[in-house]
């Protein structure tokens, strides 16, 4: 291996489900600095290893083509790329979906690797079969159907200079089939296997979207196959198992008895805040979509944080309205060399739940945590305790008044430190804009009145094509104002509620 060289570790990411990736194929991708993926793996994967929310120049992605949608890299592009950003020392990842050693050209991609004199690692995935059989309730091996299991390709190489499928030898084989990539074949592969003697009665079961919220599972037989994928009426990707383990099938899958799904919810909160709404939807069968509608950013000049810091003993209580305050003003204080014993001689407060959760994240505990989870109520609760002392607000750039005036009316001394700048998106994802704009997407999750307003901005009416699902009073106020009334409001001001609000919707 050349000396310093990068690496590159070729990666099964499994199918669909982001949450089937291998550990250690998670840990690598979260340490990448180069992702070569397949179309097929799913981008929510990318945000939760913290790839998409990295600093410009911290990572490049690389999708390597998806159908139907502009060019395909070929195999030869693809290790070109590989080999050329490992002598560059970077540490580079080939993303697969399923496993990588399962119809997935590992062996051509590894024969280059050596070639180029780079190092490289395999981490197994979980293979589209193995979930496919999982996800439909479908044993693959059955102690009195099925001893074995092949996995076949529907799609065999137009040069390939080895023997060719043998579809006499399998039509003979006593166990189960899986065919990946055979949809598009169906018609060939199927009277191949019933002219060598299989019943044209074997049950098969096609499962499409293989562990997403939009998965399909249908079932056939051999025989009508041909007529049921026939006219394109089923598109892949799909698996199809073949043989008399499909008889003992569950009677419902895992996925469909999910309260969402086969729903689209489109999560709008800042990219770094996205992510435990996102896993909340999937684990109710919802496919979420991400478009952040504001920017969370440090303040372009921390002077005003810095001299707040420096005079902190001065004051009596710091006020928190919202997670990111916590983290951006907390983290400035660790950065700047100082640590959290600055805090000893004030006491906090928290607008919610949220709020206080970020604190606990410091190991520090709020004093004051109101009943209701607004400004409003903050400052109700706080003005008998903050009578004639100091608070330091801890804000945005950006925002309501109202808890600075109620203080101030209340006898407080209130100063205000910007800790954090939010801002406007100015423009939407291409494919999120065309997906609300068809009717695609079922809900658009509100959870701030900044975010009702920029949503507003970005998609206009095209917020009629879906349900609005606001966090509070005050978001759905601005909505309503605007002439997009919310389907749903939450009764508890949290993403929680805002989730339970959707479900309460579904179920009348």
């Amino acid at each position: 291996m050349r000396d310093g060289a990068g690496k590159v570790t070729i990666v099964g990411a499994g199918p669909g489900d982001p949450g089937l990736i291998t550990l250690r194929g998670f840990t690598v991708l979260e340490q990448a600095e180069v992702v070569l993926y397949d179309y097929l793996v799913n981008p929510i994967l990318l945000r939760q290893a913290g790839l998409l929310g990295r600093e410009p120049g911290d990572v490049e992605l690389v999708c390597l083509g998806r159908h139907g949608e502009g060019r395909i890299l070929q195999q030869a592009e693809i290790q070109q790329k590989m080999i050329e950003a490992a002598h560059a020392g970077k540490n580079v990842v080939r993303l697969k979906g399923g496993d990588p050693s399962v119809f997935g050209r590992t062996a051509e991609e590894i024969a280059a690797l050596e070639e180029a004199g780079i190092r490289y690692e395999v981490v197994p995935g979980v293979t589209a079969a193995l979930a496919a059989s999982s996800v439909a309730g479908i044993p693959l091996t059955h102690r009195e159907w099925a001893s074995s299991v092949a996995f076949v390709t529907g799609r065999e190489c137009r040069d390939k200079n080895g023997t060719p499928l043998d579809l006499a030898s399998l039509a003979r084989f006593p166990g189960t089939l899986v065919f990946y990539m055979g949809v598009t074949t169906a018609t060939e592969w199927s009277a191949e296997l019933i002219s060598h003697g299989k019943s044209a009665d074997t049950p098969v079961a096609i499962v499409r979207r293989c562990g997403l919220p939009r998965q399909e599972i249908m079932n056939s037989t051999l025989g009508e196959l041909p007529t049921m994928l026939g006219n394109e009426k089923v598109r892949p990707p799909a698996i199809m198992i073949v043989g008399e383990v499909v008889r003992v099938q569950a009677d419902a899958d895992c996925l469909t008895a999910r309260q969402l799904f086969g729903q689209t919810v489109l999560v709008t909160r800042p990219e770094r805040q996205s992510m435990a709404l996102v896993m909340s939807l999937g684990e109710l069968g919802a496919a979420a979509l991400l478009q952040p509608a504001i920017a969370i950013d440090p303040p372009d000049d921390w002077s005003a944080v810095d001299s707040a810091i420096k005079t902190l003993p001065t004051y009596d209580w710091l006020v928190f309205s919202s997670a990111n305050g916590v983290h951006f003003f907390l983290d400035r204080i660790l950065q700047s060399g100082g640590d959290l014993r600055l805090l000893g001689g004030c006491r906090l407060a928290a607008i919610g739940p949220a709020t206080a959760e970020a604190l606990g994240n410091y190991h520090l505990r709020a004093d004051l945590l109101p009943e209701e989870y607004r400004a409003e109520a903050l400052a109700a609760e706080l003005s008998t305790e903050a009578r004639g002392q100091r608070v330091l607000l801890l804000r945005a750039s950006r925002g309501r008044e109202v808890l600075g005036e109620m203080l101030t009316a209340a006898g407080a001394h209130v100063e205000q430190v910007v800790v954090y700048q939010s801002s406007d998106i100015a423009t939407p994802e291409p494919e999120v804009a065309a997906a609300l704009a068809a009717g695609r997407i079922d809900w658009v999750t509100v959870t701030s009145s900044a975010i009702a307003r920029s949503l507003i901005k970005l998609f206009g009416d095209d917020l009629q094509q879906s349900q609005l699902a606001a966090i509070s009073p005050l978001t759905a106020e601005v909505l309503t104002e605007a002439g997009y009334p919310p389907t749903v409001v939450a009764t508890e001001y949290t993403t929680e509620g805002l989730l339970a609000a959707i479900l309460g919707a579904n179920d009348t």
